[in-house]
């Protein structure tokens, strides 16, 4: 057998492996806890364009000064809003957890 030949059907199959492999990539929201609800829903609109596409979503409320006062409260709220809205969409892979001065929690798509 050529060696040449070999190694060109070996290229060729790893060009067709890589074509059917789907990366996840994992895209980040970010708020406040002062983020309105107009604004929040434009945010959470654009969390389920990323999870149709089948990517996961990390969602960051950062707290500046002094609200990081009210993390367990209005940040742990705002959280569960999210994810009460995101509910048929989404499915939790990580709940709210601080992260220094930040709330994150990640989410990602149902397979259904």
């Amino acid at each position: 057998m050529n060696y040449d030949k070999f190694r060109y059907e070996q290229a060729k199959k790893q060009q067709e492996a890589k074509k059917k492999q789907t990366t996840v990539e994992t895209k980040e929201i970010k708020f406040r806890p002062k983020t309105e609800t107009h604004d929040l829903g434009f945010k959470i609109k654009n969390v389920k364009k990323f999870l149709s596409k089948n990517n996961k979503v990390k969602l960051t409320m950062r707290f500046r000064g002094r609200e990081i006062v009210y993390c367990q409260t209005v940040g742990m709220e705002a959280m569960n809003k999210i994810s009460a809205l995101l509910e048929e969409d989404a499915i939790i892979l990580q709940p709210p957890k601080m992260e220094g001065r930040q709330l994150v929690m990640f989410v990602g798509p149902k397979n259904e």
